[in-house]
């Protein structure tokens, strides 16, 4: 264990040398509760809890914007975060920030999103109204539903990966910017891969700048490279910015609106409301865990912790379960 103990300094004093004067070092890390493991890097024990947990691994069966598809190869909201991760890890390194931070926040940040990706998170919005938001529900998967005891940095960072407030920490400010280039890149890719547009639909300028579809991500990750180099903040230059909100609003016109997307959005949107309404009446046929929430939290956080965490499959076989009439063999 002495051993253990003496690789631990080494990599605090390799972080005190090599990293950034404005990277997130981890002997700053603090949490709401003292840790026990005192032989691990802090970050490096959030990535654990994180990725061990349920909330995780269910991640891989939530789709990401392409509502039930067919095939092995498209996205999931397991992918996508992986894909956050990689992207951010990459931005991080070249600014000498702290990667175990970085990945932390980054496998953090959607563990609370509902199924049926952005319709799923619409309709729970529609609903609840303030009450939810996926960036609160996954910090408060982590610091409830699964009791993780996460650092107070990447709790910031999970929290803040969206919305107006800036996170703490360079790290949780580069996990932001590469969540939003991260589903530029896939859901572009993943649209021509499944004959929605094609790479000539995209606007002439646009496609001369990133070259092609794999090069989104190293376009945009180098300009904020050279952009935040020496800085204290994160930022891309305005020219590429510019070029990044065009294609997102390229994305919203061709693919997130299209009629047939739309329709899709509702059928998910009318099973998470149906089964949100079910629960609040019925909270009782929730299963255990939820059901104990509900001797600290009120009947509606519970239903939301509930819904929240479901995967698509889950949700569509609690609907007919509960909803649709049992076919019956007649012999």
């Amino acid at each position: 264990m002495k051993v253990v103990f003496y690789i631990k300094d080494y990599l605090l004093k390799q972080e005190a040398n090599n990293l950034s004067k404005f990277a997130c070092l981890s002997k700053n890390a603090t949490r709401v509760k003292e840790d026990i493991n005192g032989f691990q890097l802090p970050f490096t024990i959030d990535i654990q809890r994180i990725i061990n947990s349920k909330s995780f691994r269910r991640l891989k069966h939530k789709t990401q914007v392409f509502l039930n598809p067919r095939g092995d190869h498209y996205r999931t909201r397991l992918t996508h975060t992986l894909e956050v991760v990689e992207t951010a890890k990459f931005i991080a390194r070249y600014l000498r920030l702290n990667e175990d931070l970085t990945a932390a926040i980054g496998y953090g940040h959607d563990i609370g999103h509902s199924p049926f990706s952005h319709a799923g998170e619409a309709a729970l919005e529609e609903y609840f109204g303030s009450n939810y938001s996926h960036n609160k529900q996954s910090l408060r998967v982590a610091d409830v539903v699964e009791n993780m005891n996460l650092t107070n940095q990447v709790r910031d960072g999970i929290l803040n990966h969206t919305g107006k407030i800036k996170p703490m920490t360079l790290e949780g400010q580069i996990v932001k910017i590469a969540d939003r280039i991260a589903y530029l890149h896939h859901d572009i890719d993943d649209a021509i891969r499944g004959k929605i547009i094609t790479y000539d639909d995209i606007p002439t300028h646009l496609r001369e700048l990133f070259n092609s579809i794999e090069d989104v991500s190293i376009v945009l990750s180098l300009d904020i490279i050279e952009s935040s180099l020496g800085k204290d903040e994160i930022k891309m230059s305005r020219d590429i910015e510019n070029a990044m909100l065009e294609l997102r609003s390229y994305m919203f016109e061709t693919i997130y609106e299209r009629e047939s997307s739309k329709r899709e959005v509702k059928k998910a949107k009318d099973i998470v409301i149906s089964l949100t309404e079910y629960y609040l009446k019925h909270p009782e046929k929730m299963p255990e865990k939820y059901l104990q929430l509900l001797e600290s939290y009120s009947k509606e956080t519970a239903v939301i912790d509930f819904i929240s965490g479901m995967t698509d499959v889950y949700a569509i076989a609690k609907f007919e379960e509960i909803f649709i009439p049992q076919r019956y063999d007649i012999l």
